[in-house]
């Protein structure tokens, strides 16, 4: 029984944090969609590693992305994917 109640308990914290990641994910994506000259910007970045041989979502660019503005890998990478898929679609 003490197994059942261990996986019970995490779900239901977990669910707790649910709306704070997206209200953050939510506020990181709308400040590009506000900004559109913050957009064009990252899209100028990636075609840039693009012509480098980079894609735009490889580790080392979603690295580049998250220390360049102080985010999470996981949220650095929602984000280049949103402006890529919103702004730059060309861009790989």
């Amino acid at each position: 029984m003490r197994h059942l109640f261990l996986p019970l308990t995490l779900s239901v914290a977990l669910l707790g944090v649910a709306p704070a990641l997206r209200a953050q994910q939510s506020s990181l994506l709308e400040s590009v969609k506000r900004n559109p000259q913050e957009a064009r910007s990252l899209c100028n970045q990636f075609k840039a590693l693009n012509a480098q041989g980079v894609s735009a979502t490889s580790p080392q660019a979603i690295s580049n992305l998250a220390k360049q503005r102080s985010l999470t890998r996981q949220d650095a990478e929602i984000l280049a994917t949103y402006v890529i898929g919103l702004y730059c679609p060309d861009v790989r």
